[in-house]
């Protein structure tokens, strides 16, 4: 009997515990798929890159991180260094579903969210990388009047188990550090959200529209 070859997936995000907090449940849910998660950040942070890997292990994934500017100040990046970091670290294969943030990014406001979610789609329309799937992270804080939730109307919604939530959060609190009162642990969903894009054409109408 034939077996389908496991999904070749691609999760890229700007910092260790994205991958976590906005789609780890999806991966967790996913045993099966072949999960590559490219973290464009903090390589050179001996305490964040530790627990990324660490991370990786539970998630049953593989993955690499760089080195992108991360300061307080969240400069804007020059020119094409974002889409530049991808493809230098993203293994070169046609993938299967790629996942990364979406290009207003997940709450009010982290620009480095945002700047890889243009690049992703810059990349994707410029035939830079090839996926048949593009899924963007689904959430909004309410202007900060609130931690993330999902997006109702988003295109998939991924209801968490308790087990597979209870997992995915103590990654964040265990393996990341976070306290119980911390931001990212009040914010670590239980449902997540996703965009889903499988045409060229309207994601680079979609991208078109955010640079107005």
């Amino acid at each position: 009997m034939k077996h389908e070859k496991p999904m070749r997936v691609a999760l890229i995000v700007a910092h260790p515990d994205d991958e976590t907090l906005w789609a780890g449940g999806t991966i967790l849910c996913h045993p099966e798929w072949n999960c590559f998660i490219v973290c464009l950040s903090r390589l050179t942070d001996p305490d964040r890159s530790a627990r990324f890997y660490k991370a990786l292990k539970i998630l049953k994934s593989k993955g690499v991180m760089g080195d992108m500017d991360d300061g307080p100040d969240q400069f804007p990046l020059k020119g094409n260094e974002v889409e530049e970091e991808i493809i230098q670290l993203l293994p070169p294969t046609n993938y299967d579903l790629i996942i990364t943030h979406d290009l207003s990014g997940e709450y009010t406001r982290h620009l480095r969210h945002e700047e890889v979610g243009k690049a992703i789609l810059n990349l994707w329309k410029g035939n830079k990388i090839v996926t048949s799937e593009l899924w963007t992270f689904a959430y909004e804080d309410g202007c900060k009047k609130y931690y993330p939730r999902v997006k109702r109307d988003a295109t998939i919604l991924q209801f968490l188990t308790k087990g597979i939530w209870l997992l995915k959060y103590s990654i964040i609190r265990d393996i990341y550090g976070f306290g119980k009162k911390s931001w990212e642990a009040e914010t670590t969903p239980k449902t997540e959200a996703f965009w889903q894009f499988t045409d060229l054409e309207k994601a680079g109408l979609w991208l078109k529209q955010s640079k107005k």
